[in-house]
């Protein structure tokens, strides 16, 4: 088994073996990852290097700690020069670093697939061209004791994505996939950062994930070496079940999620007394307020569980907005085969809950629990049946 430690330098270099070593930088100032999802844990970018007979540098660095990653990887080369540089990936957080690094070491092959190409001219203009080693699916990249197999994974979560399996040592280099949100720190919750980054940054491209996995499942794999978040190395297959689980949309609890919004707080009063009506049937549910939670939070919860109830007042002839920009958040992740009751509420004219229908009834394989419930101002006592019928469907 691969076991990682830091290094007596100091710096962050874990050494995963005698001949591969991980730079990992913390990133636990940014407030915003990709400038949309909250991150109050932070987030870690991580970069490899073999050396063998070649010297292999996978990946770089975000350019908010490239130079904390260009005193790391001097270190490890240690005056030696590196003989390539593979890009997995190269969204910025993983390869801003490319330019310079490449003008440090004018011998260097950068290695990439077609697109990985393209991209780097649309970033850092040409001047490339007699460096590039260009592979493809199944390409095997010699290093000596060492290799790299490559296996092309793309929209997991751009287009020209690649993963590589060095065969002697069992490593899959998977750049986002297995990726998490959160610190370095080994005792922090891998599902707890890792759920979230998965159904907001990948979660649209579940079947392409799907493939992927599908693609490196024959091989014999003892350690995942993801660009964020740590390397795993131990029961790997819970792992793995988790994402392939994510990756077809499927449900990790049978409960229900109440997502509400409230002007006044008679909606909100109906949704909690619907979360008391669950409870006491023994119904694992939960209860969040869309509009004072980031939707990233709220993508994740609604994946979580196989039945949601949207419940919302009506504004301005429609969704009350903080809904609406949820509600078509889940359709673009490919919300799918779940259940779902709908409330809406509406002093005049009640309006929301025939959009919501809408909205769920052209998301593949959503089954909507009619009829729903409407509510003008506020609850009335004999609407409590209503919610009891609701609550019944739903256990």
């Amino acid at each position: 088994m691969i076991k990682s430690s830091l290094c007596d330098t100091g710096l962050m270099i874990a050494k995963l073996s005698d001949s591969i070593q991980m730079i990992t930088e913390e990133d636990d100032d940014l407030d915003l990852f990709e400038c949309r999802y909250p991150i109050p844990d932070g987030v870690t970018y991580n970069s490899y290097v073999i050396s063998d007979e070649k010297i292999a540098v996978l990946d770089t660095m975000d350019a908010r700690r490239s130079q904390a990653w260009e005193q790391d990887i001097s270190a490890i080369l240690d005056g030696s020069e590196p003989d390539y540089l593979v890009v997995h990936h190269m969204e910025p957080d993983h390869a801003a670093c490319i330019g310079e690094f490449s003008s440090k070491h004018p011998k260097m092959k950068i290695v990439g697939n077609e697109r990985t190409f393209k991209m780097i001219e649309q970033f850092f203009g040409k001047g490339f061209e007699d460096r590039r080693l260009i592979v493809e699916d199944g390409y095997v990249l010699e290093l000596g004791k060492h290799s790299l197999k490559f296996i092309t994974t793309p929209m997991v979560h751009w287009p020209e994505v690649m993963m590589s399996y060095e065969a002697s040592e069992k490593i899959l280099f998977t750049a986002d996939a297995f990726g998490r949100f959160g610190p370095s720190d080994p005792n922090y919750d891998w599902v707890l950062g890792a759920r979230r980054y998965y159904y907001n940054i990948v979660g649209k491209y579940g079947p392409q994930a799907a493939k992927a996995l599908e693609k490196v499942a024959s091989l014999d794999v003892r350690s995942i070496c993801p660009l964020h978040g740590p390397v795993l190395n131990e029961d790997l297959g819970t792992y793995v079940d988790y994402y392939v689980k994510w990756a077809n949309y499927k449900a990790e609890s049978n409960g229900v999620l109440i997502a509400y919004t409230s002007v006044y707080g008679n909606t909100r009063k109906a949704a909690y007394d619907l979360l008391d009506i669950l409870k006491k049937k023994g119904v694992e549910a939960e209860i969040i307020d869309v509009a004072r939670t980031d939707v990233s939070y709220l993508i994740e919860k609604a994946f979580f569980y196989s039945k949601m109830v949207v419940a919302t007042t009506t504004y301005e002839a429609g969704i009350f907005p903080v809904m609406a920009n949820f509600l078509l958040e889940l359709k673009d992740k490919r919300y799918s085969s779940r259940d779902v009751g709908v409330i809406e509420n509406g002093s005049w004219a009640p309006a929301a809950g025939a959009e919501i229908e809408r909205i769920f009834s052209s998301m593949e394989g959503v089954r909507l629990i009619r009829p729903r419930i409407t509510i003008r101002s506020a609850m009335k006592d004999e609407q409590m049946v209503e919610l009891s019928d609701l609550a019944e469907k739903l256990a």
